[in-house]
């Protein structure tokens, strides 16, 4: 599971990252749809419950996607790849790991600023570690920084690959699809 294959990332690695990208795409889209609610909206009480559910999932997908990479050696970048490319690529990555964390933490804030713990999946209790004058206000505040923040990250990425694709025609996005093998000619 922790080695990768020789023409692309493992077949875990990428069901990884296609199912954080699909749930990171469905959160951002619940959670700009919940924030046009109001408190009495018939939707507002679902759609926060599934929000704070699905980001608790994410925060585990997190984790486990940081251990694998831990683990597993990296692929190294295309030949001809610039160093500045190189950079920027490294550069989103590690930004996407500190989104990913930063995140749920901040929803986590919001959630339990009044002590009272989070709920998810309408069963399983996460305590209120701590509460701050303040802290719903600035975690909030916080929260939606970095989601627009990652719309800007996801369309770095996003980009970064249609570039490689279409303009470099190279191999960098075909080594996280799933339905061809891979050989790296640069």
């Amino acid at each position: 599971m922790f080695h990768q294959a020789h023409n692309g990332y493992t077949r875990f690695a990428r069901l990884l990252h296609w199912l954080m990208a699909l749930l990171l795409v469905s959160m951002l889209a619940l959670g700009w749809y919940m924030t046009g609610l109001s408190y009495y909206d018939p939707d507002y009480r679902w759609t926060v419950a599934l929000h704070k559910s699905a980001g608790a999932v994410f925060f585990l997908l997190a984790l486990l996607r940081m251990i694998y990479r831990l683990r597993s050696a990296p692929i190294p970048p295309h030949k001809h790849h610039a160093r500045w490319e190189q950079r920027l690529a490294h550069g989103v990555h590690l930004g996407f790991y500190g989104l990913f964390f930063l995140l749920p933490i901040t929803g986590y804030l919001i959630s339990t600023a009044d002590g009272h713990p989070v709920v998810l999946f309408e069963t399983l209790k996460i305590p209120a570690l701590m509460t701050l004058p303040g802290q719903a206000d600035v975690a909030g505040w916080l929260h939606n920084g970095l989601g627009v923040l990652l719309v800007v990250w996801v369309a770095l990425h996003v980009g970064g690959a249609l570039k490689h694709h279409f303009i470099d025609k190279d191999t960098t996005l075909w080594r996280m699809l799933w339905h061809r093998k891979v050989t790296d000619k640069s």
